[in-house]
């Protein structure tokens, strides 16, 4: 009995690690898990108790296993938040202007933490994608620009180190992304000067986070996050005129009370 007890303790904790480089971002979606005897090694087990851990995460959806290939991570946690949001998203443009409000504190949040916490690979990676988005840039080439844009954000919230921003930061922007991508390149195609605009606020941007100025850094993200929300409410003809103007608008939409309330 003991000996039983003694196993299942050691699967529930090597399933937890796991659980945590899932969560962490260190096994990303489409990420090939290290071989049972690897991950053996790592946490001081046998292979049988990795390979009981990794059905537990394949019964819940949480990895797969490809015939002759490996084991790999899915798209579980990141598509599990998101539905179904995504067509409330796109047919409520109140929600949508909400959502882009609460990215605007998620986001500069991740890029406070980013300044203050992010490793030397971290911010190498950082650098990279910001020489990555000015070569797109000069190329005009908006797809891959808006590429390498969506990856700069995912590698801020990861350099944030914490499992909760990266979780939801990872849900909402696919959530945003898929409804205000026009021919998958974003707000690039809905104004000729909207690259520029960008590329600036992403230099100034990761320029803080590389210094280790976490106050800058927060900042330089809500000033790009206000751009993108005043580009997307002008490309569905709402009005931008502060944090929050479609609170406002449906503020103004209620009757009047009654004289003797």
């Amino acid at each position: 009995m003991r000996d039983r007890a003694g196993a299942r303790g050691r699967v529930e904790t090597v399933m937890r690690q796991m659980e945590t480089s899932l969560l962490d971002g260190t096994w990303r979606a489409g990420t090939k898990l290290p071989s049972e005897r690897v991950l053996a090694q790592e946490y001081g087990v046998a292979r049988n108790t990795v390979r009981e851990a990794i059905q537990r995460l394949a019964a819940r959806g949480l990895v797969a296993s490809r015939a002759g290939a490996g084991v790999f991570v899915t798209d579980q946690l990141r598509t599990g938040f998101v539905s179904p949001w995504g067509q409330l998203v796109a047919d409520h443009p109140a929600l949508r202007d909400d959502i882009l409000e609460f990215r605007r504190v998620l986001e500069g949040a991740t890029a406070y933490f980013a300044a203050m916490r992010a490793s030397d690979d971290e911010l190498a990676r950082i650098r990279a994608l910001v020489q990555e988005l000015e070569r797109t840039r000069a190329c005009d080439d908006k797809a891959a620009e808006a590429a390498a844009d969506a990856k700069l954000h995912e590698v801020i919230a990861q350099a944030s180190h914490n499992a909760m921003f990266l979780h939801l930061h990872t849900s909402v922007l696919g959530m945003l992304r898929e409804h205000i991508t026009i021919n998958g390149t974003g707000l690039r195609e809905q104004n000729a000067d909207a690259s520029d605009h960008l590329l600036l606020q992403h230099r100034t941007l990761c320029e803080a986070i590389l210094a280790r100025r976490p106050e800058e850094a927060r900042t330089a993200m809500q000033t790009h996050i206000d751009f993108v929300r005043t580009r997307v409410n002008e490309e569905h003809g709402m009005p931008a005129t502060g944090p929050t103007s479609a609170k406002k608008r449906r503020a103004r939409k209620k009757p009047a009370a009654p004289e003797d309330c």
